[in-house]
């Protein structure tokens, strides 16, 4: 397997500004809160580790984009079993999957977590975004009034949120010292016995067959919200080019048309994670495009006969061809913000180069390809 290690540099961290904050707790009203525990400054949400078969059914849907904005937790500070004012402090992200790992990861522990707003977002992409940043932990530091609440002043956060935090100024506006457990959560109890166990590994983020299979159905389904509407409209307005009656150009070349648009699509979304160690070129969106390349040339073989091989059937292969490889260079590209591989600055980079050839292959194909049908209609 080749290295795809970090593709660009990482985007620094906001300062913090401050201001005062009015003190707030989550609510005790949640599916995942079993109680309450009492405290100098209120009544904190209890939590535990179990994962419930509600907790797996929300997991489920979210992994095929079902309500995954909704899928969150307040953001505040909860109690994992019955802290004390010295068991630390773990920060991570209101995304509830985000959430369920790391309190499942904990079994047995003691500890406070404090929730910070990220909107919904996994601390990875978080932190990209800026909502796992300096600005929103010392806030919700304030507003949760922590300081009162625990006697030592250090807080453990995911390595994955570095991007968005400078531990400065949180440092300097807090008073808490930031310091960054290892990458995956089950190395956490390992970590909180013995910070000195931390190694090497424990620090490296590798990225999986399993862990890029769990990404693509949110990918796909995504992809197919956004692009069966306008194929579904094409098909009809080739049905309308096409020579022979509109039932004829709609199950003919209208289904042809269907076919290398969810071939691209299926390359982006499927084929692109599933190869993305072997695919050739470091940039997402090059890589999207030789998955294309891989789907589309058996589609290509099989169908120009069917066109034809004369001028008006090449170019029908041809336009096809074009917007299917767009369309997974396209989601190809897309698949950034769902790896470690690539930053902020890194994406915005990469899209300003291929965004215009991708809408100018689009553009360029499906004229071709209507230009076709119109040849073969009679011109």
């Amino acid at each position: 397997m080749k290295d795809i290690g970090p593709r660009f540099v990482l985007p620094m961290a906001q300062a913090v500004v401050s201001k005062k904050m009015e003190p707030q707790l989550p609510s005790l009203d949640q599916a995942v809160v079993v109680g309450s525990l009492a405290t100098v400054v209120g009544e904190v949400p209890q939590i535990n580790s179990e994962i419930l078969l509600r907790d797996r059914i929300g997991h489920w849907r979210v992994r095929w984009n079902i309500g995954r904005d909704r899928f969150t937790v307040e953001p505040g500070l909860y109690a994992l079993g019955r802290p004390d004012n010295q068991s630390p402090v773990l920060v991570t992200a209101n995304y509830k999957l985000t959430f369920d790992l790391l309190r499942a990861s904990l079994p047995g522990r003691d500890l406070w977590i404090l929730v910070l707003d990220t909107k919904g977002i996994n601390v990875w992409c978080a932190a990209g975004k800026g909502t796992f940043g300096t600005v929103e932990l010392c806030d919700r530091i304030e507003i949760s009034r922590l300081a009162e609440v625990v006697g030592h002043r250090r807080l453990l956060l995911p390595q994955l949120g570095a991007p968005g935090v400078a531990a400065g100024e949180i440092k300097k506006h807090s008073g808490f010292r930031v310091t960054y457990g290892p990458v995956m959560a089950h190395d956490l109890p390992a970590f909180l016995d013995d910070p000195q166990a931390l190694n090497p590994v424990m620090r490296r983020k590798s990225f999986p067959l399993s862990e890029r299979l769990v990404l693509v159905p949110v990918e796909l389904v995504q992809g197919l919200r956004q692009v069966l509407p306008l194929v579904l409209l094409l098909m009809l307005v080739t049905a309308f080019f096409a020579p022979g009656s509109f039932t004829e150009g709609l199950l003919g070349p209208g289904l042809i048309l269907l076919a290398f648009a969810l071939s691209g699509l299926s390359a982006g979304t499927i084929l692109t994670p599933l190869l993305l160690p072997w695919l050739p070129g470091r940039a997402f969106s090059v890589n999207g495009l030789w998955a294309g390349l891989l789907l589309l040339a058996p589609l290509c073989s099989y169908y120009l006969p069917v066109l034809g091989n004369d001028w008006a059937g090449r170019l029908a292969i041809g336009g096809l061809t074009v917007t299917g490889l767009a369309l997974a260079s396209w989601y190809g590209m897309n698949f950034t913000g769902a790896s470690t591989y690539s930053s902020r600055s890194g994406v915005r980079q990469e899209m300003l180069r291929a965004i215009p050839l991708q809408a100018g292959g689009v553009l360029l194909g499906v004229v071709g390809w209507f230009v076709a049908q119109w040849l073969k209609r009679g011109g």
